[in-house]
C-alpha cells in the first residue's frame, strides 16, 4: 500500500495548521510551520495570499487535514467513512471515533510513543501486545476493555521511555485509562466527540463524501 514517505513538517505547512506529526519537535522552536507559515514549494508565498476558497475546497482541505492527522490513506479513510456511514448517531461524530480508536492512534494517545508514525513502528515490528497477544496491525480497531500494554522486553526502548516521560505532562483523556508502572492501558468507552482534542471540522467531510 502506498504511503507518503517525504518530510511530515511539509504536511503541516500545506494545511497551514500544526499536524502534530512530528511528536516533540512540534513544541519547539524547530517547528517549521512557526519558521515558515506558508505552502510549501515555488509558490507557498504566493498561494498563501489568495484567501477566498470555494466551499469545496474547504471541504477538501479539511479531508485531507484530517487524513494527514492519522496516516491513514484515500482507500482507508473512505472505508472508514463508508463503515460509520451507516451507523446510528451523528456521522463526524462517529468518523472521529473510528479513527481514534485504532491501534496505533491509541498507543500514540496512551503516551507510548511520541507520535502515530512512531506508534505504528512500534507495533509493526511487535512492540506492542492487545488482550496478552502480540499484535502488528496499525489499523486494528481497539474495542472498550480491550487492555494495551508495551511488550516486557520492550519498555526500555528510547523511543518509549522518552514518549511516556512527555505524556506525563500533558492532560490524560477521559475514555483512556492508563497504568504506567505496567505500560498498559484500557479504553474504556467509544471515544465522545467533546473528549477528542482535535481541531478539525469533520462534518465538511461529511458533506464532501455526501454529495
Amino acid at each position: 500500500m502506498a504511503r507518503y514517505t517525504g518530510p511530515s513538517c511539509r504536511q503541516c505547512r500545506r494545511e497551514g495548521a500544526k499536524l502534530f506529526l512530528k511528536g516533540t519537535k512540534c513544541f519547539t522552536e524547530k517547528c517549521a510551520i512557526d519558521r515558515r507559515p506558508y505552502a510549501p514549494g515555488q509558490h507557498g508565498q504566493a498561494t498563501a495570499r489568495r484567501k477566498k476558497m470555494s466551499e469545496y475546497a474547504k471541504q477538501l482541505r479539511e479531508k485531507q487535514k484530517i487524513k494527514r492527522i492519522y496516516g491513514v490513506s484515500e482507500k482507508q479513510f473512505r472505508n472508514t467513512f463508508d463503515k460509520v456511514a451507516t451507523q446510528a448517531g451523528i456521522t463526524g461524530h462517529n468518523l472521529v471515533a473510528a479513527l481514534e480508536t485504532r491501534l496505533d492512534n491509541v498507543v500514540f494517545r496512551m503516551g507510548f510513543a511520541p507520535s502515530r508514525k512512531a506508534a505504528r513502528q512500534l507495533i509493526r515490528h511487535r512492540h506492542i501486545e492487545v488482550k496478552g497477544r502480540q499484535l502488528d496491525i496499525p489499523s486494528y480497531a481497539v474495542r472498550p476493555g480491550e487492555e494495551v500494554r508495551v511488550k516486557q522486553s520492550s519498555r526500555e526502548l528510547v523511543l518509549v521511555q522518552g514518549a511516556m516521560e512527555q505524556a506525563s505532562r500533558g492532560a490524560s483523556l477521559s475514555w483512556i485509562a492508563v497504568d504506567k508502572e505496567s505500560f498498559s492501558g484500557r479504553v474504556l468507552e467509544k471515544p465522545q466527540r467533546q473528549a477528542v482534542p482535535l481541531a478539525a471540522q469533520e462534518q465538511l467531510v461529511v458533506e464532501l463524501y455526501s454529495k
